[in-house]
This record gives structure tokens, C-alpha cells and sequence, in this order.
């Protein structure tokens, strides 16, 4: 697969939705488009094809004021899974997950691979301003933005965005980590793709960093900051039938169940029913692949139930998003050490490593 790079938006190209975009491009495209600071910003959309706000705010941005003005600084825009996009899925099955192929990925390598490592080193090699990657989640959760190290300048650009901040370290191979070898770089999660305010909210941000001189090198001030380390990630046994409805024989998950995202549950929060003898329905990783489930859930009287305070963020109730990558992740609030940006934790914990949305 050959890489696409083009020097301007092709015609007509910001009139399409997302589901139209595959009839102009045949698969990811990198935009080049020239700004008063020649210095760019690199801004990837659409890495899952279900996730549209991304695109709809470069839509928005480039339509307006920036259709007869200068951009503020150049962008280098990468439009990323169009045929994904084209069926409003976040992969097809022919496919790997896009955020999940660039340099430093672990697994078998592929074609895509070998290709977002050529963007890689085409993007390296312009020295870009700063990295920001879009996306949507598919259940209740506040807008907020991740970062994979914890150092000024990225905590500045992410609380930008949202004082809600998020520290993860997996998995590997995912944009954000790649871009962060050279340069600051962050992704941002705008809530549900078909609310208004996630395209809203990222088009303000964009519009923002656009106009940056430069980013400070500080940490931001503690009530700038509320700053969280994703800590496990939660799945469904994949031999298990479940669902959120009585049609499911094995395993009954709570309708609402994304609600509780980002909210503490205690010991003793009721996540789920088992059926017909359903037992270990769900498992906790963390990332050196130790199973902690027994630290985080028990059964108790055929009710899946949480064993000690958890945090969940990226729960859904969508069931394909469910079985294609995981039921939600499990995260605690962290604080930051002085000066220096050492994250700690604010409350002892059973050990269990940092992992990624």
C-alpha cells in the first residue's frame, strides 16, 4: 500500500461527511496545507471510522474564516480509515485497529504497519509544533485528553482541552506514543460522535493551538489539572454470551452501565448478572499480562460485583465495541510530586500498571 500525500484539499473534499469520504480518497491520506508559521501542527482524524468528530471539526475549522484567510500555522492533516468510515464502524474485519499499528506496536507486523511508520518518519522529519490525535467513545464520558508521558508541555496542551487529563503507558503502538518521540503530543476523547458539543469542543481546541506561539514548559497549576492513571483493562470472557438485555443466556450487564464512568465506585458496586452457571464472566489485565480480577471483582449470589474502589472510564454498552476491544478500563487519581511532574498516587493501592483507553 502506497503512501497518498497531498499538497491541498482536493476539491469539494470538506463538503463530504465522513461516509463519503472513501469515493475521493482510496485509504489514509496525509494533507499538507501551508500557515503563517511554517512550524506545523499534526492533526490525525478518523483512526476508528465511527469516531467523526475529529473530521467534522477540520470541516468546520477549514469552511469558515479559513477558507479565505491563512491558517495561523501549517497543518499536516492525516485522514485515516475511510473505508471503516464509509460503513460507520470503528474497524472492518479485514482490519487491524488503526491505533494500534504505529511504531513501537507489539505483535505481528503488517502492511499498515509499515505504512503509519512511513508517516511516522515523514511527520518526524518537519519537526511539527505538536501532535493531536481525535476521538469519540462510544458510552457516557466526559471530554477529556490523554498523555503517555508526564512533562510540561504535553499537561499544558492537554488541559487545553480539559482539566480531566489521563496518563497511560498501553498499549504500545499507538499514535500519540509514536508522535511523542518528537514532539508533544496528545489525544483527546470528545465524548458520543453524535453529539454536537464533542465537534464543537474540538474545533475551539484546534482553533486555539492553531494561534500558540509556543507552549509552556510548566506544569500547569493543580486546579488546572485533574489528572488520572488508567490502571487495568476490563473484558468480557470470550467464550461467554452476554448482552444487556434478557436475551443474553450467560452473562447480564447492567443497562446504563456508562454512566458510572469516571465516577468511584465502592466495594460492593453490582456490575452484572451471571446465568446458568456463567463463572469468572470477567477478566482484569493488566499490562505484563497478570490477571488481577480476584483484586477487582467477586461473585456473590450470582451477581458480579466489585471487590474494592474502582474508577471505570470508556465503559459502553455498545456490544461489537465491547468484543472488538473491551468492556472499559479501570484508572485512580494521581497527583503530581513538586516540580519535577513525578505522578504518585494519592491514595495506596493494590500494585496494578498503567494501561491505555
Amino acid at each position: 500500500m502506497k503512501l497518498a500525500i497531498l499538497d491541498h484539499l482536493p476539491d469539494h473534499l470538506l463538503e463530504l461527511s465522513a461516509t463519503e469520504l472513501h469515493r475521493h480518497l482510496d485509504g489514509p491520506t496525509l494533507v499538507h496545507l501551508p500557515g503563517r508559521r511554517p512550524q506545523p501542527l499534526f492533526v490525525s482524524v478518523l483512526q476508528h471510522g465511527n469516531e467523526v468528530s475529529g473530521w467534522e471539526a477540520i470541516r468546520r475549522l477549514l469552511k469558515g474564516r479559513y477558507s479565505r484567510d491563512p491558517l495561523p500555522r501549517s497543518l499536516v492533516l492525516l485522514i485515516a480509515n475511510v473505508r471503516a468510515a464509509a460503513r460507520g464502524q470503528r474497524r472492518l474485519a479485514d482490519q487491524p485497529d488503526f491505533n494500534r499499528c504505529w511504531p513501537g506496536s507489539s505483535g505481528a507486523k503488517t502492511i499498515w504497519h509499515k505504512l503509519f511508520g512511513e508517516i511516522t518518519d515523514h511527520v518526524r522529519q518537519l519537526k511539527p509544533f505538536a501532535s493531536i490525535d481525535i476521538h469519540n467513545n462510544t458510552g457516557q464520558n466526559p471530554h477529556y485528553a490523554a498523555v503517555n508521558r508526564i512533562e510540561g508541555q504535553r499537561l499544558r496542551l492537554a488541559s487545553m482541552f480539559s482539566r480531566t487529563v489521563i496518563y497511560f503507558t498501553e498499549p504500545r503502538g499507538v499514535q500519540s506514543m509514536a508522535f511523542g518521540e518528537f514532539c508533544p503530543a496528545v489525544t483527546l476523547e470528545c465524548g458520543l460522535a453524535e453529539r454536537l458539543d464533542g465537534t464543537d469542543h474540538a474545533m475551539a481546541y484546534l482553533e486555539s493551538v492553531f494561534n500558540l506561539d509556543q507552549l509552556p514548559e510548566s506544569i500547569p497549576a493543580p486546579e488546572d489539572l485533574e489528572l488520572f492513571q488508567m490502571i487495568a483493562t476490563v473484558t468480557v470472557n470470550d467464550e461467554i454470551d452476554f448482552g444487556f438485555s434478557s436475551d443474553a443466556s450467560e452473562l447480564r450487564l447492567l443497562p446504563g452501565l456508562d454512566r458510572l464512568n469516571f465516577c468511584e465506585m465502592p466495594p460492593g458496586t453490582r456490575l452484572a448478572t451471571t446465568l446458568n452457571g456463567a463463572c469468572s464472566p470477567l477478566k482484569a489485565v493488566r499490562h505484563d499480562g497478570r490477571d488481577v480480577t480476584r483484586d477487582c471483582f467477586r461473585l456473590a449470589d450470582s451477581e458480579v460485583v466489585t471487590t474494592r474502589p474502582l474508577m471505570p472510564a470508556m465503559l459502553t454498552t455498545d456490544i461489537n465495541i465491547i468484543r472488538q476491544d473491551c468492556l472499559c478500563y479501570l484508572m485512580e487519581r494521581i497527583s503530581l510530586s513538586g516540580d519535577s511532574g513525578d505522578p504518585r498516587r494519592e491514595k495506596p493501592q493494590p500494585e496494578l500498571p498503567e494501561t491505555l483507553p
